[in-house]
C-alpha cells in the first residue's frame, strides 16, 4: 500500500496552491515528503531547477532554507525551553545568515516587527502567549530562513474564526512583500476561497481534481469535490433571533444578562 500515489502538481513563484482533502487523505504525507522529512520510494521533486529528492543530507543543507514550513498546532511547534528571540535566532545562526550576534538581534527584532508583534516579545516564553500569537512566532521562525517557499500546514485549524483571519491577512501581505509561494495544506474551504490561486484535491492517496480556484466552485467537478463543497455548513442568519424566540428572550441585551 502506497500512501501518496500518482500525485503531480507545479507552483509557480509568487503562486499559492491549495491541497485539499479529508483528514488520512495524504495531505501532509505529500509536504513532509516535499520538506524531505520522508524519503521518497519513488518519484521526484524540483526546486527551482534542482532534483532535492535524491541529494546527500550535507549536498541537501544549503537548499533547506528555501523551503520552510510552518506547523498546524501553534502549542507543540514552538520549544517550550526557548525564549521567542532564540527560537526565531536559530535558523539565522543554523544557516550563517547574520555576522554577529547584534546582526542576530537585529533580524530577529524586524522579524518580529513584520509579524505584529512587539520587540520585546523576544526576551518572552512562547507559553505567555496567546495561539494566534504563537502562530505569529512560527511564521516570523520560518521566514528568518529568508525562504522562497513556505508549506503551511492547517495553520489555521487550531485558531478561533477571527485570529485565523487576521493570520491569512498577514499571510497574503507577506506574500505580496516578499514574493513567497505557499503550499496550503487544509480541508477547510473557506481558506481555499480566501487565498488560494490553485486547488489540488486528493482522496486516499492520489489527486482527484485539480484547477485554479475559480473553476473549483463553478460546477462541474469530480464526484469527491462535490461532496466537499456540500459538506460546507450554511449558516441561516436568523438562526440566533430564532432561537432566542425560543427560550422566550425578546432582544440579545436580555440575553446577555442572563435570561435564557
Amino acid at each position: 500500500m502506497h500512501a501518496v500515489d500518482d500525485v503531480s502538481f507545479s507552483i509557480r513563484k509568487g503562486e499559492t496552491l491549495a491541497l485539499v482533502g479529508e483528514s488520512g487523505c495524504g495531505k501532509s504525507t505529500v509536504g513532509r515528503s516535499i520538506l524531505r522529512l520522508f524519503d521518497l520510494t519513488a518519484g521526484e521533486v524540483w526546486l527551482d531547477g534542482v532534483r532535492i529528492d535524491s541529494l546527500s543530507a550535507s549536498t541537501l543543507r544549503p537548499l533547506r532554507k528555501r523551503i520552510q514550513v510552518i506547523f498546524q498546532d501553534p502549542f507543540s511547534s514552538l520549544n517550550p525551553r526557548m525564549r521567542v528571540h532564540d527560537i526565531i535566532a536559530e535558523p539565522i545562526r543554523n544557516f550563517g545568515l547574520a555576522q554577529s550576534e547584534a546582526e542576530v538581534s537585529d533580524r530577529v527584532a524586524k522579524l518580529l516587527e513584520k509579524v505584529r508583534l512587539s520587540k520585546d516579545a523576544g526576551a518572552r516564553w512562547p507559553h505567555e502567549f496567546s495561539g494566534g500569537q504563537r502562530q505569529r512566532i512560527c511564521i516570523a521562525r520560518a521566514l528568518a530562513a529568508e525562504p522562497k517557499f513556505i508549506i503551511c500546514d492547517e495553520v489555521t485549524s487550531a485558531l478561533d474564526q477571527l485570529v485565523a483571519e487576521g493570520i491569512l491577512r498577514l499571510l497574503a501581505k507577506l506574500q505580496d512583500d516578499l514574493g513567497l509561494s505557499y503550499m496550503f495544506i487544509t480541508h477547510d474551504l473557506a481558506t481555499v476561497r480566501a487565498i488560494a490561486d490553485e486547488v489540488v484535491v486528493m482522496k486516499d492517496g492520489r489527486v482527484v481534481d485539480a484547477g485554479p480556484k475559480a473553476e473549483m466552485f463553478q460546477p462541474p467537478h469530480h464526484p469527491y469535490t462535490d461532496l466537499l463543497l456540500s459538506s460546507v455548513p450554511e449558516m441561516d442568519p436568523d438562526w440566533l433571533t430564532n432561537l432566542l424566540k425560543e427560550r422566550g428572550v425578546d432582544n440579545i441585551g436580555d440575553a446577555a444578562v442572563g435570561k435564557m
